[in-house]
């Protein structure tokens, strides 16, 4: 079945009902640029419960979530008033608006997420804990989007139709989300081309690590031809989960690839410990103590129950959306992300659902991260070349190609939407292919280079300050502050009562989360 088939059965009403959402994470700093050292503030409620605001590695890293839209417009026009919320309750305190951190302290001294004294909200900081041990602080302040991405119910028997498969429903839908899947990892290299903003950082970063940054001026690193650090070798990568062979081919070998890393102490970590005297160091020593320890570009996702494993969820009720993973915050937008941006991501996550998509292998596996680590250090350095099935290819004849063969998925949505703004992003796209210095990374770098000592740290203050400034001057629903003030009231009164509802103490708790079965339901019938 060609892409162009497929994308004929999709009508208008069910290109419509495509399904957005946004976890954006953003660094609290002082108002000199270093890291708020404050607690996560009262006015925002509890970062246990807060449905749309919480914190991610670090008390000092929020972790603004939007609800589910079927409109670009209104999933943005939600995470402006998510931001308006935020920084009214900050006080002079920033938003750092871009990926790489800002001037950091030692180690040791960037605090951890605190989620209250419930044995949930011990395990959150227990598991953050294990995260420092593992990969060190600095590496978790990183920020990012998470783009959240569903199909309506719809969709799914116009397409198994389309491609005249028998079976269950439900299986079809997780066949289709690993498909997409399995080519977005494929294609990771083209949108942290097209998206990536953070080519430089500031030198507090890497301090006493090896790398291959060179010096723009001070303390300013930067790669001359990066595109996104946060995604390269220096980014949100690890050794020893490079071992991992991970299978996305269906939801039982996703499953049978993960469980072991589970399940099995990783000796390294065992030597670490789970408990040190009265201190818990990390929820269990195999080589991912959850599984949202599992880096990726995209993961397939399945809403939780209170309690519930990830995988077991994904088991019992299969993949419900794909999360995106791979989104730098763009410094030039106060919100961190841009209605042309979001645009262009779902005409290529629809490319990559609608497109054939050959099964995994080990070779193809290493060829992706060779692939990903290219177009995140050097994706904008003259004809630079990505490995496609053993041959060298170069990425802007390649990711023209690809391109091309989104500009009917383009025009289809623009069609049913009733605009041209699709087709104009993809336009946009191309002509960044044909024009490095139009990508994001080069913008940012350019700004950089022109701005007064070419400081890192005071080139993003500058931008944060103009966000915040932008935000306070948008005037603020009362409606929509009485609602926040009365959700963040709740989340307190929530996490209290979760407090007191716990009746075992955290180790029984620990060793019932970790023993729960992952294999079972969906894993098990498959």
């Amino acid at each position: 079945m060609s892409l162009e088939e497929r994308l004929g059965a999709l009508t208008p009403e069910i290109l419509c009902g495509i399904r957005r959402g946004l976890e954006k994470e953003s660094l609290r700093v002082q108002p000199d640029g270093r890291l708020a050292t404050t607690p996560h503030p009262k006015a925002l409620g509890s970062a246990l419960t807060h449905p749309h605001i919480t914190t991610d590695f670090s008390e000092a890293q929020l972790e603004l979530i939007t609800g589910v839209h079927t409109r670009v417009e209104d999933c943005l026009e939600e995470l402006e008033r998510i931001h308006q919320v935020v920084v009214r309750a900050i006080g002079d305190e920033q938003l750092w608006c871009a990926s790489m951190p800002c001037r950091l302290p030692a180690e040791e001294d960037i605090p951890l997420g605190r989620y209250g004294r419930s044995n949930v909200g011990t395990a959150k900081t227990v598991y953050r804990r294990g995260l420092s041990y593992r990969y060190g602080r600095r590496m978790q302040t990183i920020s990012g989007i998470h783009y959240n991405f569903s199909l309506p119910e719809a969709a799914w028997p116009a397409l198994q139709a389309a491609d005249a498969r028998s079976g269950s429903p439900d299986a079809y839908r997780n066949d289709a989300y690993f498909a997409l899947i399995r080519n977005f990892r494929r294609h990771a290299w083209l949108p942290l081309y097209l998206i990536g903003a953070s080519p430089a950082v500031c030198a507090s970063f890497v301090a006493g690590r090896r790398h291959a940054l060179q010096t723009l001026a001070g303390s300013t690193l930067y790669l001359p031809y990066g595109t996104t650090l946060r995604m390269g070798p220096l980014g949100y990568q690890s050794a020893a989960q490079s071992t991992l062979a991970v299978s996305y081919n269906d939801l039982k070998s996703y499953a049978h690839s993960l469980h072991g890393a589970l399940t099995e102490p990783y000796p390294p970590y065992e030597k670490i410990g789970v408990k040190a005297g009265d201190e818990y160091r990390q929820l269990s020593t195999a080589l991912l103590q959850i599984e949202n320890e599992f880096y990726g570009t995209i993961r397939p996702k399945q809403p939780i129950e209170t309690g519930e494993r990830p995988l077991h969820a994904l088991g019992e009720r299969g993949v419900a959306y794909v999360e995106a993973r791979l989104v730098d915050l763009d410094p030039d937008s106060p919100l961190g992300i841009r209605a042309q941006t979001m645009r262009l991501l779902e005409t290529f996550l629809l490319y990559c659902l609608l497109a054939d998509s050959p099964s995994d292998t080990p070779a193809e596996t290493a060829e992706l991260a060779h692939n990903q680590h290219t177009a995140a250090e050097r994706g904008r350095a003259p004809d630079v070349r990505l490995l496609r099935r053993g041959e060298e290819r170069r990425l802007a004849d390649w990711g023209d190609e690809v391109l091309a063969r989104c500009e009917p998925i383009a025009a289809a949505l623009d069609a049913a939407h009733g605009s041209d703004s699709y087709r104009a992003a993809l336009a946009e796209a191309r002509a960044m292919l044909a024009d490095p210095a139009r990508t994001p990374s080069a913008r940012v770098l350019a700004e950089l280079e022109a701005f007064p000592g070419k400081s890192y740290p005071d080139f993003v203050l500058s931008r944060s300050q103009a966000h915040r400034a932008a935000l306070l001057a948008r005037p603020l629903d009362a409606a929509v502050a009485a609602r926040f003030a009365k959700l963040a009231a709740d989340s307190i009164v929530e996490q209290q009562a979760i407090e007191a509802a716990d009746h075992e103490d955290f180790e029984s708790f620990r060793q019932h989360y970790l023993s729960q079965e992952l294999m079972g339901g969906a894993f098990v019938r498959a």
